[in-house]
């Protein structure tokens, strides 16, 4: 079972700037993640931006669901930002429904060390090998379809629509 995952962004893998105090991009944890966690998977990772979700447009969407409709595996996990993952999961969803596709991200950049990154992307992998077909966003432990789910951004938690 081989298993794609594409790099978007988003808080995951932001650094922090200890003169500015800014957060920024320089390149995916994702390796060490992976190496650290002692996965033995066969996972192929590969960054397809690295921006923040808010900034994300309808052309970087439009690639993400390209990459994924054309890459040959059906396993497929998307790091991204969680401000606006519900919206692309959403958008995923519509346009394919032959894959097993599963976003996730992190409150906590990855690299200030408590970052709730490392156990979603875990989350993440258990999840892409056991649901069926269809698109979910992993986050706090959970697998949330598509289509019913949101941020709620006064608990900073993933809940199922009301």
């Amino acid at each position: 079972m081989s298993i794609r995952i594409f790099i978007t962004g988003g808080t995951f893998d932001k650094e922090y700037n200890e003169l500015t105090g800014e957060l920024f991009f320089k390149e995916t944890h994702l390796p060490e993640m992976l190496q650290r966690s002692r996965s033995n998977l066969d996972v192929t990772v590969r960054t397809l931006m690295m921006i923040d979700s808010l900034h994300m447009t309808e052309e970087d969407r439009d690639l993400i669901v390209h990459q994924c409709r054309n890459t040959p595996e059906d396993k497929i996990i998307i790091t991204h930002g969680t401000d606006t993952m519900a919206d692309t999961a959403r958008i995923i969803a519509e346009k394919i429904k032959d894959k097993t596709i599963v976003l996730t991200g992190a409150m906590i950049p990855y690299k200030f060390g408590s970052s709730d990154g490392f156990f979603n992307l875990g989350s993440a992998l258990a999840f892409v090998q056991t649901l069926q077909h269809g698109v979910y966003v992993a986050m706090n432990g959970r697998a949330f379809v598509a289509n019913n789910v949101r941020k709620n951004k006064q608990t900073g938690q993933f809940e199922e629509l009301k």
